[in-house]
């Protein structure tokens, strides 16, 4: 299963590269030589924040990459505590290296006894699962005596500990909502295997845990991203790594970020079969209401994690006629969005708009799908705001003021 599940992998990368010119974007690779000019529209779109070595988003290409390393090559060949030191130290770890890391986040994935009191003091099954992340990301922070020490040894630690227990708050957040009593981590499993079994509550098999193995990486980094900046702003102010990773978790929770999975599955359900796609699609044109998982404020061409994520969602889909038809449904979306917009609009699936099939097929409820975005994010949060630390600078943009310049104070007796 291993070895087939490689070569799905490996027929993305070949249907991508025939589709993409083997060339960087111009512009976006080159060191930066302070202060820069750049067209910056709102939201800051097109603003340079900065340059990393960390990864690299060619949009018009449709082109992943961590430290040099294609996502389509990490996905086939790597796992998800390999690719994190990739990310973290900027290169691919030896063997003793990695024994060390994996020892190390071993030793972290065990939460402390009071995270776990207050887990049950809270009211997880109502709320939303990512601000009961947020909550328990936050108390370790409390929990950790050395947390406000900012060197970068230090928070590169935190980073390294926060990988590792955000695996095992997902798994007790998403068992507590069900009704259950959480799970102590396995640390005989990977973290891609071990966040199923913690969620599910079963074994996951060779094929859930590589298939999770995958969705961790294709979404362990993203550029300068909105969660992303998020945490590097917030850390850039030398809080501590738990503040800068609440904010980043604060930040994905938004149906325009992370939670754009969940939206995707709620239109496919909404629309019910393949037989009703193109009477909803239509509609959605008349009514101009958006259609969640296609687009990208980056990619103008197919998103090379959803070229993954598509044939192993197929994959996946056969073993249930339900998430049969959710795939179906979503495969027949797809044409009509693509063929009606891809070519002259750059509208292509993202990487949303497959994942949340794939996890539905590992009996994973829709809402914790956006933190399982967040397990896997840690990691490019943690590494991007680590590199800025380096050189710290605060960020502090400007806005434009439009208000009234010479308004008369009027006493409060005099007001109409």
């Amino acid at each position: 299963m291993k070895k087939y599940i490689e070569e799905i992998v490996r027929q993305a990368k070949v249907r991508a590269r025939q589709e993409s010119d083997a060339e960087p974007e111009p512009g976006l690779i080159s060191p930066v030589q302070w202060p820069v000019n750049c067209d910056v529209k709102q939201g800051l779109e097109g603003a340079i924040t900065g340059q990393t070595e960390i990864g690299y988003v060619n949009g018009p290409k449709g082109w992943l990459i961590y430290r040099g390393l294609d996502c389509f090559d990490l996905s086939e060949h790597s796992t998800f505590e390999e690719t994190s030191y990739l990310l973290l130290f900027g290169k691919l770890p030896s063997k003793t290296e990695m024994d060390e890391f994996m020892a190390k986040l071993n030793s972290y994935r065990t939460l402390p006894d009071e995270a776990l009191r207050l887990l049950d003091s809270l009211p997880v099954k109502s709320a939303h699962p990512m601000s009961t992340l947020r909550t328990i990301v936050s108390a370790l922070g409390m929990m950790d005596p050395n947390s406000d020490v900012t060197t970068v040894k230090a928070e590169t630690e935190v980073a390294i500990k926060l990988i590792a227990q955000i695996v095992t708050i997902t798994g007790a957040i998403a068992r507590i909502r069900k009704g259950e009593k959480p799970l102590a981590p396995d640390t005989s499993l990977s973290l891609a295997a071990d966040l199923v079994r913690m969620m599910t509550g079963k074994m996951p098999n060779e094929e859930d845990a590589r298939i999770m193995d995958i969705c961790l990486i294709l979404h362990a980094d993203h550029g300068m991203n909105a969660s992303t900046f998020s945490a590097m702003v917030v850390n850039s102010s030398l809080s501590d790594m738990y503040s800068s990773i609440v904010a980043g978790i604060a930040s994905l929770k938004g149906p325009l970020h992370g939670g754009a999975n969940e939206a995707v599955l709620a239109d496919l359900e909404e629309i019910g079969s393949v037989d009703n796609v193109q009477a909803w699609y239509s509609l959605s044109k008349v009514g101009k209401r958006r259609v969640m998982g296609f687009g990208h404020r980056v990619y103008k061409a197919y998103d090379p994690r959803a070229r993954i994520l598509h044939p192993l969602a197929e994959l996946l889909s056969r073993r249930d006629p339900n998430v049969r038809r959710l795939y179906d449904t979503a495969a027949e979306l797809e044409k009509w969005v693509v063929g009606d917009l891809g070519k002259e609009k750059g509208i292509f699936p993202n990487v949303d708009f497959y994942s949340g099939i794939v996890y539905t097929a590992m009996g994973i409820e829709k809402a914790m799908f956006t933190p399982i975005f967040a397990v896997s994010r840690m990691s490019g949060w943690g590494a991007r705001a680590l590199e800025y630390l380096k050189n710290n600078r605060i960020f502090r943009p400007r806005a434009v003021y439009v208000g009234p310049l010479h308004v008369e104070y009027v006493p409060i007796e005099e007001r109409s």
